[in-house]
């Protein structure tokens, strides 16, 4: 599985791959990306089954979705790199520390946990998804991902954003659907030996600081940041605190 990306920054530079939400493309990381790519060569990736990336049938598999990151680097000669993902991203980074941990400079977990609730809201989604399509659920998905104040005064990011899912395609979408409900790693953190931070949004209802702290308990040595008046994604409600976590993240880790 081949995925597309965009390659950005030095390509000297040490590597950062972002790594999407469920929903979402390569725009997600847009407040991130290109103050990082100063001085970083950063490759973000759109998951299977989103933005330009292929759709095969599903269900797949947090791991598989990892396997595809992976095989996707080696295509651009990448062996090791930093990796950050918020939500689905972040489940994604955590298979990866898991599955090839030599090819982990650093991780930096956002917005995300080590399992995502009971499965069968999840299988429930992508049963609706599958039968009605995506945009059945991208607006109760978007007011998840923003605080009501910052979507009220932002509508055109708001509305932005609820077009990205609404465009993602159905099979992609219900097939990561299918992933999420079956992903645990609560089991495994302590076996996650990369430089690790941690970051939760205040008010995140789909995985509140609880899932970052168990995350940041259960890895060692890793940092925990709660970033305060951000909803499901604080990377891009509040790139101000956000992007400077990151950097300084990555010059320990490189």
């Amino acid at each position: 599985m081949r995925l597309h990306v965009t390659d950005e920054g030095p390509r000297e530079g040490p590597v950062l791959v972002l790594l999407c939400s469920l929903g979402s493309t390569v725009d997600m990381w847009a407040p991130q990306r290109r103050d990082l790519a100063v001085e970083h060569r950063v490759v973000t990736v759109d998951t299977r089954g989103h933005g330009a990336s292929p759709v095969p049938d599903g269900p797949y598999t947090v791991e598989e979705l990892a396997d595809d990151v992976l095989e996707t680097l080696d295509g651009f000669g990448v062996t090791r790199a930093v990796f950050a993902g918020v939500s689905l991203g972040g489940a994604v980074g955590q298979a990866i520390a898991l599955r090839a941990p030599e090819r982990v400079a650093g991780l930096a977990l956002v917005c995300t946990s080590a399992r995502f609730g009971d499965p069968e809201p999840w299988r429930d989604r992508a049963a609706t998804v599958r039968a009605d399509g995506t945009g059945a659920i991208a607006d109760a998905v978007v007011a998840r991902w923003f605080t009501e104040a910052y979507a009220e005064a932002a509508p055109a990011v708001r509305n932005a954003m609820r077009d990205m899912i609404a465009a993602t395609p159905a099979e992609g979408y219900a097939a990561c659907c299918d992933a999420i409900a079956v992903w645990d790693s609560r089991a495994r953190l302590g076996a996650i030996a990369a430089p690790t931070l941690v970051i939760s949004g205040e008010h995140d209802p789909a995985t509140p600081p609880e899932h970052g702290r168990l995350l940041a308990d259960g890895i060692p040595d890793a940092r925990f940041e709660v970033v305060a008046d951000a909803a499901h994604l604080a990377s891009y409600q509040r790139p101000e605190i956000v992007t400077p976590l990151l950097a300084e993240h990555l010059k320990g880790s490189v």
